[in-house]
């Protein structure tokens, strides 16, 4: 049925109805328009509900809250009625995820699964994928953002006529908050996925940035962060057939074009790095492959709805060929990583490798600027190219890290206890209270942003310094045990080093602040008892007085040296809370 509207569409003539019973009109709020339009919250909820009611395929039900009040829906499409996750992994079947409308601004994806689900069960062409996919489908995700509708915010952007808002009641950008989880939509939606954990996942969105040829441009997993098994099926099978079956589609693709200037000749394109901030990156941590779609904001809005839609067709259909090798592709990851010991923490592009793409661009020219009288920049549409460009897409491990056999987590860190357990990590409890030997991490040198980024004022290029210690623990304490599924999250939100781990968003800030120090004038006498009964720190201030001479003139600096080795200076200051255990079994009772 969309396939016959949309031509009559594009053709500039008037649709005629598929044959069929004339009772029902399965036309969405998108098809019925000028081709300018997208589904409204209410229109896009209320036609899913229909689709419940009448297949025995679909299934819509809520799935936790969002901070507009509103809750967050999941549609699931299966054949047979298999709804669930544990019914849908004992019958085989690989889990796609679809997500819409993070950016309700960028809606293509919200009004192309509409019309995907109902293909799904009406279509002949398309009814057999469910034999081996479940679909399942966030209608849209940033409910907040979709009831906050204007013509106005995307001003970059050419249609539709109206559309939500980036950020969400909290005006949190969605696409940041996979791992801090601030909003209610985070939080539903990190137990949503846990519950699920899709072999593929999908979120639709609209670009920004350059002028150029395609209607689509596709970020796939960082295929260096993706674990191999899966990065080889990805890279060897499933997007060369995607970007082959696309340009058969007369829908070319090209990697994310991250670049706004004349032409790509310069640096070239360069991989999207998607740390788990993003979507993509939160879902290659369980082992998941990840695909954002990004139409392009200034080609005509019902061209990019049905690109959008043939790309998640395409992707079905090839997924369905190939259910087995990326079965067995998950099963391998899975395996390894639960064997792995070494984890990259953070990752830096490798310059020195790259491959040429064709590249499909509008020369950039300049002319003067009827603002400014300046020269600007614009693209000429009349001046398309088809030409070699360098494209960087290796990146290699920066700090790594040797999994431990589990984290102890204190108690008082509820909030972080209850975002690991969202995102399926199991946790016990220390059965009773207990002295553990285990590896602290002191927090030396890092750098913090000067301005707030999505509420948070974020960590970097943190330097540790590990240490055994005693320390003592309570009953009720969390034992994060890393023989689960989950292993790489935790590790990549436990330790600290981590691009987007808690402490980089500022979960553990209270440890940086120093609670108890000296009066100087009282010091002096406890440190010079402490220097002569310590012939080892007196060695240890004299050296450090002689190779630093501004530390030689400063009385207050060898007073804090001499407390700071002492048993005076309070031993949890700049500890990280959580520690690393590499011993036994502990004794655990369930959370």
């Amino acid at each position: 049925m969309f396939l016959v509207l949309l031509t009559a569409l594009l053709a500039g003539t008037p649709p005629v109805a598929a044959p069929g019973p004339a009772a029902t009109d399965w036309r969405t709020p998108f098809e019925k328009g000028n081709g300018n339009t997208t589904a409204t919250y209410r229109e896009c909820i209320d036609y899913y509900q229909r689709l419940d009611s009448k297949y025995e395929e679909i299934t819509m039900r809520r799935a936790g809250a969002t901070d507009s009040g509103q809750p967050l829906h999941e549609v699931v499409i299966s054949a047979n009625g298999l709804s669930t996750p544990g019914l849908t992994r004992n019958a085989k079947r690989r889990v796609v995820f679809i997500q819409n409308g993070i950016h309700p601004g960028e809606p293509e994806g919200i009004d192309a699964s509409m019309m995907l689900a109902r293909d799904l069960v009406q279509e002949p062409a398309l009814k057999p994928l469910l034999a081996r996919l479940t679909v399942v489908i966030i209608p849209i995700y940033n409910v907040d953002g979709a009831l906050n509708r204007n013509s106005t915010t995307r001003a970059n952007q050419n249609g539709p006529e109206s559309y939500g808002f980036r950020g969400n009641a909290r005006n949190l950008d969605l696409n940041r908050d996979y791992v801090k989880q601030d909003s209610r939509n985070a939080q539903s939606f990190a137990e949503l996925f846990a519950k699920w954990r899709p072999d593929v996942f999908v979120d639709t969105h609209t670009s920004n940035g350059a002028d150029y040829q395609y209607t689509m441009t596709l970020i796939a997993t960082q295929k260096d962060k993706l674990h191999p098994a899966l990065s080889a099926y990805m890279t060897g099978r499933l997007l060369p057939s995607l970007y082959q079956g696309m340009e058969q589609r007369h829908w070319p693709l090209t990697p994310y074009v991250d670049f706004e200037g004349r032409t790509p000749d310069a640096r070239g394109l360069q991989g999207f790095l998607e740390t788990p901030r993003y979507s993509s990156g939160y879902a290659a941590l369980f082992n998941t492959i990840g695909f954002i779609t990004e139409t392009h904001m200034l080609k005509a809005y019902q061209p990019r709805v049905k690109a959008t839609y043939d790309f998640l067709t395409l992707l079905l259909q090839q997924l369905h060929l190939s259910a087995d090798e990326l079965g067995q592709a998950r099963a391998e990851a899975d395996r390894q990583t639960a064997a792995q010991q070494t984890f990259p923490l953070t990752w830096q592009l490798d310059t020195t490798r790259a491959e040429t793409l064709q590249f499909r661009g509008y020369e950039g020219r300049t002319k003067p600027s009827e603002v400014s009288g300046l020269p600007r920049l614009y693209y000429d549409q009349k001046a398309p190219y088809t030409r070699p460009v360098k494209y960087y897409n290796t990146f290699r491990p920066g700090v790594q890290v040797q999994a431990p056999r589990a984290y102890v987590l204190p108690q008082a860190w509820a909030e972080v206890a209850e975002r690991l357990k969202r995102g399926g990590v199991q946790l016990r409890r220390l059965s009773r209270d207990t002295t553990l030997t285990a590896e602290a991490y002191y927090l030396g040198d890092f750098a913090t942003s000067p301005r707030p980024y999505e509420g948070h004022y974020l960590h970097s290029r943190l330097q540790v310094r590990p240490e055994q210690q005693k320390i003592r623990f309570s009953r009720g304490d969390y034992v994060v045990s890393l023989d689960q599924p989950q292993r790489r999250f935790a590790i990549e939100t436990l330790e600290p080093q981590a691009t987007d781990s808690f402490f980089t968003w500022g979960f553990f800030d209270s440890v940086l602040q120093q609670k108890e120090h000296f009066s100087d004038y009282v010091f002096e006498d406890l440190a010079a008892d402490l220097l002569r009964r310590d012939p080892k720190l007196r060695q240890q201030l004299e050296e450090r007085k002689k190779s630093d001479p501004a530390f030689a003139k400063s009385a207050i600096a060898q007073l804090e040296f001499v407390y700071r080795h002492s048993p005076y200076y309070e031993a949890s200051h700049l500890r990280y809370p959580v520690v690393r255990w590499q011993g036994g079994p502990l004794n655990t009772m369930a959370d």
